[in-house]
């Protein structure tokens, strides 16, 4: 069990100054605990937290693809709290367009925040979790980080590169007593889908008209989606405070039903991989003998 009973706890949560970010640093900070938020605009953070107490709260504005930066930002929460115990790498955005439609700079910019950001704060946090022997770490996927949609192929590849490093990290890290989860969630009524915090190609290619339409139903949809961010954080925080989460999170009945689906087609793959795997295998050495 890696989170404190006996003191407030410090949490270190990039992307915090809108959408589950923002709600979480709300909770957290009700909570009593202390709370290192990164963002890129400090002002836009601490206008949204206008009715919380934040005298607790160290925003950081960072560049997560600076490591640097993100060296500092952990330096500088550990100066003003002391110890770091929960880390929630959360910063993101979506991308909607084919494949070929995704511009080299934009697939770029998106593993910047998704897998480069997150690396950077790994490698500033974990040094000190492994001296403490504690320490959790929760990054922020989604179910297309499981299951990816055609038109979703940037984002669903930065979520699938987040699950790689997280169960990797996971395995790696058991033995030094820190704690690693994933948290899969599926629609939540967030800006996600909104202009402010989803990406589209600047050119689109009139081959994949089910693609345009499926761009123009989500981005209908904000207002609809399942999922409460507020809950969401609650159930973050019940992650971290149990310490007893699988490794893989849900969150959502509409995560739920689509990672049951992942797991039929894989499995049904697997089966008629079957016959064609086993060709591949170098033959046991016989018997030898007199």
């Amino acid at each position: 069990m890696t989170y404190p009973t006996d003191r407030p706890a410090t949490w270190f949560v990039t992307g915090a100054s809108r959408g589950l970010g923002l709600e979480l640093v709300q909770q957290l900070l009700r909570r009593g605990d202390n709370v290192a938020a990164t963002t890129r605009s400090t002002e836009r953070l601490t206008a949204a937290l206008h009715e919380t107490d934040t005298l607790r709260l160290l925003p950081l504005q960072v560049d997560l693809a600076d490591q640097a930066q993100v060296d500092r930002a952990v330096a500088t929460t550990r100066e003003r709290f002391g110890d770091l115990d929960v880390v929630v790498n959360n910063a993101g955005y979506g991308y909607l367009g084919a494949v070929e439609e995704v511009p080299d700079a934009d697939a770029r910019a998106m593993f910047d925040v998704q897998v480069f950001g997150v690396w950077n704060v790994l490698r500033a946090v974990l040094p000190g979790f492994r001296e403490r022997r504690a320490g959790h770490v929760i990054n922020v996927s989604s179910i297309v980080g499981l299951l990816p949609f055609p038109g979703w192929s940037l984002y669903a590849a930065g979520k699938f590169a987040l699950e790689a490093i997280s169960e990797s990290l996971a395995a790696e890290v058991a033995d030094h007593g820190i704690k690693v989860n994933l948290i899969e969630p599926g629609y939540m009524r967030t800006d996600f889908l909104r202009p402010v915090s989803l990406g589209l190609p600047t050119s689109t290619s009139d081959a994949y008209p089910a693609i345009r339409e499926m761009v123009d139903q989500h981005l209908r949809m904000p207002g609809s989606q399942l999922g409460d961010p507020a809950k969401a954080a609650d159930a973050i925080i019940t992650v971290a405070t149990t310490g007893d989460a699988p490794l893989h999170q849900l969150l959502g009945s509409d995560s739920l039903s689509l990672a049951a689906t992942r797991i039929q087609a894989l499995t049904d793959d697997v089966e008629a991989s079957r016959a064609l795997a086993t060709t591949t295998d170098i033959p046991a050495a016989g018997p030898t003998g007199a």
